[in-house]
């Protein structure tokens, strides 16, 4: 936890002297220990807000890159990781509960950034559901 600590701090701090190229290297980096750590912390609570934090610090930087649609693949990314470790029953209980708590999060953020920026087709595919399928047709007869 303390090596994601200071490299998120650092990657921070680059955002805000606009060294956006060091900034980005220094999220990724955070993001990879993030997701390679995610089962393994011993606290549920900073394993998902680590992961968390760290896609959503990289949307922060893709749209100060005017990169919308960078942003909101970060923002589905997340979110559908947390929804998947909610559904996965072979994920510790700790755990898929810390996810529900943050996916209320992610998922505003998602409707945030929406409002703000427009849909993109992975945003769209996240949070529709796809009503144009016809329902599967119901056959009545001798079986």
């Amino acid at each position: 936890m303390e090596h994601w600590k200071r490299t998120i701090e650092r990657a921070n701090r680059c955002f805000m002297l606009g060294e956006l190229v060091d900034a980005r290297e220094a999220y990724l980096q955070a993001l990879a220990l993030a997701q390679v750590l995610f089962e393994r912390w011993r606290d549920a609570d900073e394993a998902v807000a680590a992961c968390v934090i760290s896609h959503h610090n990289l949307a922060d930087l893709h749209l100060r890159l005017n990169q919308p649609e960078e942003s909101a693949e970060y923002l589905c990314a997340i979110h559908q990781r947390l929804l998947k470790t909610l559904q996965d029953p072979r994920v510790a209980p700790a755990l898929r509960e810390a996810a529900l708590r943050q996916s209320s999060k992610t998922y505003v953020e998602l409707l945030n950034f929406i409002s703000e920026h427009g849909e993109y087709p992975r945003t769209h595919r996240l949070l529709h559901i796809d009503t144009a399928s016809p329902p599967a047709p119901h056959h009545h007869g001798v079986h």
